[in-house]
């Protein structure tokens, strides 16, 4: 045993059954085992949290770090410690907005390399699928991403074009053989060019929401599912599309999901959050690509959640310098498309959920178990359970916080939720039962590793 074993109780543990009076004991960095909350062994340090909520450490699957080449946007340094401090202990950062992209083995080793003792969790990485560089997808996987993102309409940076469904047709029988997962940005731009042309968006104001709104029809995001549930039917890849906003294609992914077909979806809590009828005119903060869409499409997607559809939440935390969201003018259709959030997923999707009664045990399933099974580390992650990395988050359901600068630890404090009260306020959070946040303050020593696919 080391120094560092102790016993963690509490009222509410979040178990895989569910929530219930336990006593977790933590034994080399993982969980030896879960005991009754009166039968904690003798020789450990106890920490009895009393009834504050002990829930698995939250797994982001879905953040741009940018580091390196755009390090100004956001660092591994300060979005591990705004994870942290969110009771998130595992993220998955994504390929672009990074230079380079993570989509050669050269670029990956210099994102390593970028990473290396800045990271207070623990970060795994996905690769990217750009227009020719199918040779470099078997490197990259063998040097253990955990999977491959592609965008279906223009990402925004130069250096990580979109493909086409001839580029995908190439690729998906690849990433099969792999047995890699490919994630999907699943727009596609003929409709989206369509819309640009017409009257009601080219002639109208860029400061009004509704312009930009009307400039990103659910008929992008319907056509891209057609296609992918098309291509995942005839490869046989696993695909899972992410940031999903559309409620139109709910009925084609249900379908898919009843035929059996390996595909999955994820959305954002700005999709459950937010409504476009409540979008201020100029407010470019609320910008992100999918749209934030109709309150009736809000339910829509809350309705997916519920029957399992949709089977997890994540960030997509995107940031940029405030410049690039052009406050000045409140242009939406020139302003970056990107919500800051990472800090903030607990507990906008625990004041969201409280007030629909949905559980804590919901919470977990959504925020930890389900993007920990999607990445693959579910042997490791996503649970308290003997064996799993001692990731755990102590957290109080009843306490109430404003959003404000003063409060996020991302390198940029522009996000919609600011001014927003919410409900659950994080106290400390572990990472292989080291304690790397607790009330404000943070380890000295990051902590975080690197994920890599098929590492024990």
């Amino acid at each position: 045993m080391s120094g560092s074993d102790f016993v963690l109780r509490s009222r509410r543990v979040l178990l895989e059954d569910g929530p219930r009076e336990a006593a977790v004991v933590v034994v080399d960095g993982r969980v030896a085992t879960v005991v009754p909350h009166a039968e904690t062994p003798s020789g450990l340090h106890v920490l009895d949290v009393d009834d504050l909520v002990v829930m698995p450490g939250v797994v982001d699957s879905h953040a741009h770090i940018n580091e390196p080449g755009r390090t100004e946007w956001e660092g591994f340094e300060s979005a591990t410690r705004a994870a942290a401090a969110g009771g998130v202990t595992t993220l998955v950062e994504m390929p672009l907005n990074s230079i380079p992209a993570t989509t050669t083995l050269a670029g990956f080793r210099e994102k390593l390399s970028a990473a290396e003792g800045k990271c207070s969790v623990d970060v795994g990485f996905w690769g990217g699928v750009v227009p020719g560089n199918l040779e470099e997808l078997a490197p990259l996987s063998e040097a253990g991403v955990l999977g491959f993102k592609c965008f279906l309409v223009p990402s925004g940076v130069d250096e990580f074009p979109n493909v086409t469904e001839g580029h995908l047709r190439e690729v998906m029988p690849e990433l099969k053989r792999l047995s890699a997962l490919l994630i999907v940005h699943a727009e596609l731009p003929e409709a989206i060019d369509e819309a640009l042309k017409e009257e009601s968006v080219a002639q109208a104001d860029p400061r009004r929401y509704q312009t930009f709104l009307r400039s990103r029809p659910r008929e992008a995001e319907d056509r891209a599912v057609d296609l992918l549930i098309r291509l995942a039917r005839e490869t046989g890849a696993r695909v899972h599309i992410v940031h999903h906003s559309s409620a139109d294609a709910l009925p084609a992914l249900r379908a898919a999901k009843a035929e059996g077909l390996a595909l999955s979806v994820e959305t954002c809590p700005h999709y459950l959050c937010f409504a476009a009828e409540d979008v201020p005119d100029g407010a470019t903060e609320f910008k992100c690509c999918p749209p934030v869409r109709e309150r009736e499409n809000r339910e829509q997607l809350w309705g997916a959640l519920d029957e399992g559809l949709i089977t997890l939440v994540v960030s997509d935390h995107s940031p940029c310098p405030p410049g690039m969201k052009a406050l000045g003018t409140g242009n939406f259709m020139e302003a970056w498309g990107g919500i800051s959030s990472l800090q903030l997923r607990l507990p906008v999707m625990w004041t969201l959920a409280r007030e629909r009664d949905y559980t804590f045990a919901h919470l977990a399933q959504w925020l930890s178990a389900a993007p920990a099974r999607l990445v693959g580390l579910e042997g490791r992650k996503g649970a308290i359970a003997a064996g799993r990395d001692a990731d755990l988050v102590v957290w109080d359901p009843q306490a109430e916080f404003r959003v404000e600068p003063a409060v996020l630890h991302h390198k940029h404090k522009l996000t919609p939720y600011n001014g927003q009260h919410l409900f659950g306020v994080v106290e400390t959070t572990f990472l292989r039962g080291e304690k790397i946040y607790e009330r404000g303050q943070f380890s000295e020593n990051p902590a975080g590793r690197v994920l890599k696919r098929g590492a024990a």
